[in-house]
C-alpha cells in the first residue's frame, strides 16, 4: 500500500483575492494544478471577514466548518445556515455564495470537484473504519481535531493521507475521509 503523508506543518497560507481570509492547500489532482484548471482540489480556508466566496465554474464544494461558531451562507439567493461542525455541506461553486459569520473567524474544510471529471464524497468519522478505494480512485484521510491514525502513521491535527489502498483507520477525534473517483465521460464520433 502507497500512502502519501501530507502534514500541515508544510503548507503555505495564501491570502484570498477579497482580503477575507487565507487557504492552505492540502493536495490537488492533477498535481501542480492551478485554481483553473484541477479536477479536485482539497484545502483548509481560515475565514476571519465576512464577504463573498470565491466562484468557480463548472465546479461543486463540499464544505464542513471545522472550528468556529459558523456561518450564515446565501448560496444562489437561498440561505443556509452553517452552525455545527464536522457536517458536510454540499452546493454548487458557480452559484453567487455570500458568508456572515455568526461569532468570529472559522477554519472550513473544503472540497471542490470539477463536473464532469470526479465526483467526491465526504464523510466525518470518529473511531474506527476500515477505509475503501473505489477502482482508480483516491482517498485522502484528514485528521480534523485531534490524532488519527491510518494503517501505522499517525496525524495530528489537519495532517492528511492520501492514498489509492484501502486500509485501517481509527480516529481518536474527528477525521475527514474524501473518497474521489474519477468521472467517466464517454465519447462518441
Amino acid at each position: 500500500m502507497t500512502v502519501q503523508v501530507l502534514r500541515a506543518a508544510d503548507r503555505e497560507a495564501v491570502a484570498w483575492k477579497n482580503g477575507g481570509g487565507v487557504t492552505r492547500e492540502i493536495a490537488a489532482s492533477p498535481e501542480g494544478a492551478g485554481m483553473a484548471d484541477f479536477d479536485w482540489r482539497i484545502s483548509l480556508a481560515e475565514v476571519e471577514a465576512d464577504g463573498p466566496f470565491s466562484a468557480f465554474s463548472e465546479v461543486d464544494r463540499i464544505l464542513t466548518m471545522a472550528e468556529g461558531a459558523g456561518m450564515d451562507l446565501v448560496v444562489g439567493g437561498e440561505r443556509r445556515l452553517v452552525d455545527q461542525c464536522y457536517v458536510p455541506q454540499d452546493f454548487p461553486g458557480d452559484v453567487a455564495t455570500d458568508c456572515r459569520l455568526l461569532d468570529g473567524g472559522v477554519v472550513n474544510f473544503n472540497v471542490m470537484h470539477r463536473r464532469g471529471r470526479t465526483t467526491a464524497r465526504v464523510g466525518v468519522v470518529r473511531g474506527g473504519l476500515d477505509v475503501a478505494v473505489p477502482p482508480n480512485g483516491t482517498v485522502v484521510i484528514v485528521a480534523l481535531d485531534g490524532t488519527a491514525s491510518f494503517d501505522s502513521i499517525t496525524l495530528a491535527p489537519y495532517d492528511a493521507a492520501m492514498t489509492g489502498s484501502p486500509g485501517a483507520l481509527s480516529a481518536q477525534g474527528h477525521a475527514a475521509v474524501v473518497t474521489l473517483t474519477p468521472t467517466l465521460t464517454l465519447t462518441t464520433g
